[in-house]
């Protein structure tokens, strides 16, 4: 089961890394009317908060930089931003840099107890690093759905 898990996430972030690869740099930092974010930050947010759900709440180390946190965690918005933000190549490179960590961090702590339960903002409560790794491909897809809606609305 757990190679299968494994396979879905192949999926899950080649779509992502797909979608980064296809968007003009040009066009990640328009917020169109309507939303509070553009794609730089939803694409470094899907790297942020993976890190977070399979990582940090499971007690290793953080993979992304230092920034990621203050830059692209929930709640943070562009607008609020101190310096440069991280450029597509170096948001790519932490997303694959990250698939690999998770290839080989998941199969021996999918059952891990997290350090603490972690409940996120829509109440849902998880404990183990496997329950917070299945929940991150939701996660990344309703994102991924949130930057093709922005870059359609900054393209026309």
């Amino acid at each position: 089961m757990e190679q299968t898990i494994m396979q879905h996430m192949e999926i899950v972030r080649g779509i992502t890394e797909n979608t980064l690869s296809r968007i003009p740099e040009e066009r990640a930092d328009i917020i169109p009317a309507g939303y509070n974010n553009n794609i730089r930050w939803n694409f470094g947010h899907i790297a942020y908060i993976q890190e977070k759900l399979v990582f940090e709440l499971s007690g290793a180390e953080s993979g992304v930089p230092g920034n990621y946190k203050e830059l692209f965690s929930a709640g943070t918005k562009p607008s609020d931003w101190m310096g440069t933000p991280p450029s597509f190549a170096e948001i790519s490179e932490v997303l694959n840099h990250q698939k690999v960590r998770l290839k080989e961090y998941i199969p021996g702590h999918f059952h891990q107890k997290l350090k603490e339960p972690f409940t996120n903002r829509a109440g849902i409560t998880f404990h183990t690093a496997g329950e917070t790794f299945l929940f991150s491909f939701y996660h990344e897809a309703m994102h991924i759905e949130t930057i093709k809606r922005i870059y359609r609305a900054v393209k026309s």
